[in-house]
């Protein structure tokens, strides 16, 4: 039993080349928006004030600046293997093709941790902004169905009623997963609207509220450390970085689009490295002035920007940011949804998952079987479990992928240092270390809770790989 089998990369650039399943029809500017898509949401409009006032006042700044360099470091690697092998498994294929089957399994099931609970907790994220919003507008939905059951939710009046569902989470899972069934090409051309959206709101922010800035406000930059480590001091720059790494995941996600990329080799590092780039300055801006119109003692709050905008005098964009809030919001939870569904399709497509797994619709070319299943599996947690339930895992699960592939690019520089290779990581004997060293210390930055989930998760997939995949997979089939 060879537990490190490895699929060869010209087999699998055969594969890229031969398969055409999947509808090839999404271009550079297609994949850029759709990392865009998949970055900006909770990060930009929630933890912006939350780290600033609680780890890293106004050096939440350099918060965002350290997250995004341990981001910049895996992009860098992905795009080599995204352009180098494009296939729609991710890092799944990716360590499949330099670590073995065992490595692919377990990133495999790891990335469950990252699309799947990562589009739970945004779709919970997005029906407490809805419920909002709607309230706004003298719309109530009953309260007993806007949240995780059992939760207490409190009235206008002060009083409370226990919730036995959330709906709404539920419901945009559901127009989600329909919306993918129905084609790539339709969810790209939604994701666009929905992106140019957000991007305007923030810009309408930045533009808006710049002349509101007190210098005042951001002295003393970083404040002095209160004795616990991630309370302010650069210990809590560094526990703030941990906390709004959250806000980089999804970049990553376009590399699982790149069998319906019409040129992967050129445009795939160009949708993960621009996405990336383009909210890493985004990032860094809005914090800077929101932290700058108000003092950071006073940002912790659920809208962060929102209290902002009211401080600069644009009372009237409050609502707008809601707005963009649920649009950025929708739009991640289209690419977590879209992730997901590619990654468990490359699987059954090895052997590891049964063959059902990877039927594909023969009027829209999509992998319906698993997009259906995927919205299913994400719908049921959504309307039952809180934000802090759904999201403990979501950041290591990003974290181990990011090591990995990391990882996997050195070893294929060595391994096949003459595989022609259409986009290269720059300074990667310095790059890829850095991409392992970055991501491991945010890993063990969190908290050990979070590591025993993430253990007895493993456990769970091994236990499932020994009792099918090991026999099953191709490879396995093919030494036989």
């Amino acid at each position: 039993m060879d537990l490190f089998r490895r699929k060869r990369i010209t087999d699998l650039q055969a594969e890229a080349l031969e398969d055409q399943s999947l509808k090839r029809c999404l271009g550079a500017t297609h994949l850029t928006l759709l990392g865009i898509g998949a970055i900006i949401g909770t990060g930009i409009f929630v933890l912006t004030g939350t780290v600033a006032a609680q780890n890293a006042g106004p050096a939440v700044v350099l918060s965002f600046v350290l997250a995004g360099a341990a981001s910049v470091f895996a992009a860098l690697c992905y795009a080599e293997f995204a352009a180098l092998v494009p296939m729609a498994g991710s890092a799944y294929t990716y360590g499949y093709a330099t670590l073995g089957e065992l490595f692919a399994w377990i990133i495999g099931w790891d990335l469950i941790l990252e699309y799947a609970l990562g589009a739970v907790t945004v779709a919970i994220g997005w029906s407490g902004y809805v419920v909002s919003f709607l309230h706004d507008l003298g719309i109530h939905i009953p309260p007993a169905l806007t949240a995780a059951r059992g939760s207490l939710v409190t009235l206008d009046d002060g009083s409370t009623v226990t919730a036995v569902f959330n709906l709404p989470a539920v419901l945009i899972v559901a127009l989600i997963s329909a919306l993918l069934v129905v084609g790539i090409r339709e969810s790209a051309r939604v994701n666009n609207v929905i992106v140019f959206v957000k991007v305007a709101v923030v810009l309408l922010f930045i533009a808006g509220a710049a002349h509101a800035i007190d210098a005042a406000n951001w002295h003393p930059f970083i404040p002095a450390n209160t004795g616990a480590r991630e309370h302010f001091g650069w210990t809590g720059v560094m526990a703030g970085a941990g906390v709004v790494f959250f806000a980089y995941i999804g970049f990553d996600a376009v590399s699982t689009a790149a069998q319906e990329a019409k040129n992967p080799q050129r445009d795939m590092p160009i949708g993960i490295i621009g996405s990336l780039l383009i909210c890493t300055l985004l990032y860094i801006v809005v914090s800077a002035i929101a932290t700058g119109v108000v003092n950071y003692t006073q940002l912790d709050v659920p809208d962060p920007i929102a209290v902002a905008a009211d401080h600069a005098g644009l009372g009237w964009i409050a609502g707008l940011i809601k707005v963009g809030a649920i649009a950025g919001l929708s739009s991640v939870i289209l690419v977590m949804l879209m992730g997901q569904s590619r990654v468990f399709w490359s699987m059954s497509r090895d052997g590891l998952l049964p063959p059902f797994v990877s039927k594909v619709h023969p009027k829209f070319q999509t992998p319906w079987i698993t997009t259906i299943v995927t919205g299913l599996a994400v719908m049921i947690p959504a309307g039952l479990f809180t934000v802090r339930e759904a999201g403990s895992l979501v950041s290591i699960g990003t974290l181990l992928a990011f090591v990995i592939v990391a990882a996997g690019v050195l070893v294929l520089r060595i391994r096949e240092p003459e595989l022609p290779r259409a986009f290269k990581t720059p300074l990667v004997w310095f790059v890829a270390p850095m991409g392992v060293i970055s991501a491991l210390y945010l890993m063990i930055s969190l908290p050990w809770k979070t590591w025993e989930r993430l253990i007895i998760w493993f456990v769970i997939g091994i236990v499932i790989y020994f009792l099918y995949g090991v026999r099953r997979s191709k490879l396995a089939q093919k030494s036989r």
